[in-house]
């Protein structure tokens, strides 16, 4: 069984760090599954892009590590069936990054995010999926619904995205229980209101009609207008909501 006794110290050294800045920042729509008792696998949780035939599912790889590296690439694999030009039905990844283009200055982070890219932009020209990549240059509809039935039959489903999504979460449903509590107080209050700008309004009439009978000319100026009767109650209720939403 492989142990990080296969690597040297400084490998072992540089790996710790790569792997630890990996967990705290991790790249987006990837997740590295650690094992601190050996970084000679490292696997990772790839979310499939959006607007690709992979979108909604999760696939898993790992990458291989030798004891000389970073002077030779790590080898890549699917551990998730997937229909893609450069993922051979094994599993094994081809892709430059890994192979004529390594750099034992690239990391781990780089490496990730170029087989994630792989997933957005195919290259059908250096296939090890023959059929997906006469498929993808010949009839892309055709591809498309090949590598979507794939992902909807092979690939991993989306989990929550982290904590913070669950708290976003019991939140949004805290605000909602607020948010009928506010609509049900804000409800009995414009009935309340509703009552009491009823008596006003028959009391505005009542002083209408005597002030008319009383005296017509100066009744019609001095009685209180509907439309202020109005604004006054649609004033007390904006008030009444503020009220309300400053207790969320």
């Amino acid at each position: 069984m492989a142990t990080n006794e296969n690597l040297p110290p400084n490998v072992i050294r540089q790996l710790a760090k790569e792997l630890k800045n990996l967990d705290e920042s991790p790249p987006e729509g990837i997740k590295v599954i650690v094992n601190d008792d050996d970084f000679t696998t490292i696997f990772a949780d790839i979310e499939g892009p959006a607007g690709t035939p992979y979108e909604n599912g999760v696939f898993r790889m790992k990458l291989l590590l030798s004891r000389d590296f970073p002077h030779s690439p790590p080898k890549g694999f699917f551990l998730t069936k997937i229909f893609h030009p450069n993922i051979a039905t094994s599993g094994e990844i081809c892709v430059n990054t890994l192979k004529k283009d390594w750099n034992p200055s690239l990391g781990l982070r780089h490496v990730l995010l170029v087989v994630r890219c792989l997933l957005i932009e195919p290259f059908p020209e250096s296939a090890l999926n023959e059929q997906a990549g006469k498929l993808l240059l010949e009839n892309y509809e055709e591809y498309a619904r090949h590598a979507r039935l794939y992902t909807s039959i092979h690939a991993l489903k989306p989990k929550n995205k982290s904590k913070s999504g669950a708290i976003s979460e019991s939140t949004t449903a805290l605000n909602v229980d607020q948010s009928n509590t506010v609509l049900s107080e804000n409800t009995q209050l414009a009935s309340v209101l509703s009552t009491s700008a009823a008596a006003k309004a028959l009391s505005a009439n009542s002083q209408d009609q005597n002030a008319a009978l009383s005296d017509p000319v100066s009744g019609a100026s001095a009685a209180p207008r509907p439309h202020a009767a109005k604004v006054a109650v649609d004033k007390k209720r904006m008030d009444a909501r503020k009220k309300s939403l400053k207790r969320l």
